[in-house]
């Protein structure tokens, strides 16, 4: 039964992808991005990639939003270009080259989104209006 209480959501859906994309524009630009609940609420619900403070007025009750960290145990650190140059320049075998640093950065944002990917939670504690509020986690693809 639909609700204005986000106390009665038991499970909430988010596809990892929307998870991973959220903390990487983050990361990259602060871009603000959460995962959004809209209401009414109910057991079961959804949560979508959103930008916050992108949208209108809303009504009450106000969907919730969610810092994508929530859904994720210890988000590993973001691999910068500026640290990947670094680390390409110390590396004893490989030879710095523009080119070469891009494929490096590449690679190691790619190994960032699976290990994302690898510490999803099964459960998290979202914040309400009531409080915090602990709910099951589908991660969907």
């Amino acid at each position: 039964m639909a609700t204005d209480d986000p106390t009665s959501i038991r499970t909430l859906a988010v596809t990892t992808d929307d998870v991973v994309a959220a903390l990487e524009a983050n990361e990259r630009r602060d871009a603000g991005a959460v995962l959004r609940v809209t209401p009414p609420f109910s057991g079961r619900m959804r949560a979508r990639l959103h930008l916050a403070g992108t949208e209108r007025e809303y009504d009450d009750p106000a969907p919730l939003h969610l810092p994508p960290e929530v859904f994720v145990d210890s988000v590993p650190a973001f691999p910068t270009a500026d640290r990947t140059e670094d680390a390409l320049r110390s590396h004893p075998e490989r030879t710095y080259a523009p080119e070469t640093h891009r494929e490096y950065h590449e690679r190691a944002v790619a190994a960032w989104r699976r290990a994302v990917r690898d510490r999803l939670r099964e459960t998290t504690t979202i914040r309400t209006p009531e409080g915090p509020h602990e709910v099951d986690l589908a991660m969907l693809g």
